[in-house]
């Protein structure tokens, strides 16, 4: 088997694993960005180069999404949190009321921050099921009157991931896409906006690209100050203020990356698909030890989220998994567990080692019961 490095072997939730020849042109440029001459970290924002960094990354997410050129592209701060609370301060004015689907942890936070600028309605919960599942298009109770409809495509902390695109077309529809954006094709045409972090998929933390269509872009408020005003930041090309310049460098890296090497959507899809396949195999034929929180119609390509039969177990998994050089399998902090998150930068070898892992560590499990001390060492 191929002997991969730890940057290759990191299974994090968030920053997660970027391509090594992205890493590799990064590590030059924190040195010399060959075509400037100086440090990616000293190169100022108002620069004639980082100007054309700015257009050909709007061009680059364009011609990757199938997206006309009014669509607008904009490389934000303030992470999926600060869209949160922008997005509602920007639309929920007038007594208006937004429809938000509830399916997971990151949802939540968005729902609470939402009604702090107007009333929301409550399309579906998926909190009786212990956010299991994804709703069927019949659950969801949804209105013609909405300002918009919000719900986010991949529920990181859950690995529930919708493989549809839900919502009425008369009403906006707006999409968290923070942790499968660019991980495969979509039918980005029939958003009003979408946003995404870039730390799982696209790039460093620090810059959050924000894509809205023009039409609905015309009828967003210019009133609001230029921070939060989506107008503003387009008018300025992502420069209102300093931007993260090395973080929109490397999510242009990383775009490239996607166009020329791996030669699109279609084709990372393909990868993330059989880094997906090929874990699930292993909690389908494992179901007695690797229990799966998603339901299956409702599986992330994103995250693989699964518990072992006690907590004691677990921690000798993931020590065990530390040891053989894996690293960030830890479940989040609000539901624990295992999770392995698979994003693009997340080469297919790397899934396969740790599919190896888990049988090999399972069939060790089997041997040494009912005897569970020291499992932390004897599946080293």
């Amino acid at each position: 088997m191929m002997k991969l490095n730890a940057n290759q072997l990191n299974f994090s939730g968030g920053p997660g694993a970027l391509p090594e020849s992205v890493l590799q042109q990064l590590q030059t440029a924190m040195l010399c960005v060959p075509e400037v001459g100086l440090s990616i970290l000293g190169i100022s924002h108002r620069s004639q180069w980082f100007a054309q960094v700015v257009h050909e990354l709007e061009d680059n997410i364009r011609q990757l999404m199938g997206l006309p050129d009014t669509t607008r592209v904009l490389m934000m701060q303030g992470g999926a949190t600060q869209q949160f609370s922008m997005l509602p301060m920007n639309l929920l004015r007038d007594g208006q009321s937004a429809d938000y689907i509830h399916s997971g942890y990151w949802s939540g936070k968005a729902i609470h921050e939402a009604e702090k600028s107007g009333k929301l309605n409550l399309a579906w919960s998926g909190k009786a099921d212990q956010f299991s599942r994804l709703p069927s298009d019949a659950e969801l109770q949804l209105s013609k009157d909405a300002a918009y409809f919000h719900y986010i495509s991949n529920e990181t902390v859950e690995g529930l991931q919708f493989h549809r695109v839900p919502g009425r077309d008369d009403v906006p529809r707006i999409c968290d896409m923070s942790s499968d954006l660019l991980s495969a094709p979509g039918e980005f045409n029939r958003y009003a906006m979408i946003y995404a972090h870039a730390q799982k998929n696209i790039g460093p933390a620090g810059v959050t690209l924000v894509i809205l269509r023009d039409d609905f872009m015309q009828t967003l408020p210019k009133d609001l100050p230029g921070f939060i005003n989506y107008h503003a930041q387009a008018d300025a090309h992502s420069i209102y203020n300093t931007p993260p310049v090395f973080a929109i460098y490397s999510v242009l890296l990383v775009t490239r990356w996607l166009l020329h090497d791996i030669g699109g959507l279609h084709n990372i899809a393909k990868h993330n698909e059989l880094k997906a396949a090929c874990l699930y195999q292993v909690l389908d034929d494992y179901a007695d030890f690797y229990r799966g929180r998603a339901a299956i119609a409702d599986r992330s390509n994103m995250n693989v989220v699964f518990n072992l039969p006690n907590a004691e177990i677990e921690q000798a998994f993931l020590q065990a998994a530390q040891q053989a050089g894996f690293s960030g399998l830890n479940g989040h902090r609000s539901i624990g567990g295992i999770r392995a998150s698979i994003y693009n930068g997340l080469e297919i070898a790397a899934a396969d080692q740790l599919a190896d892992f888990m049988q090999t560590f399972y069939k060790r499990y089997k041997i040494s019961t009912p005897q569970t001390s020291g499992l932390s060492t004897a599946y080293a």
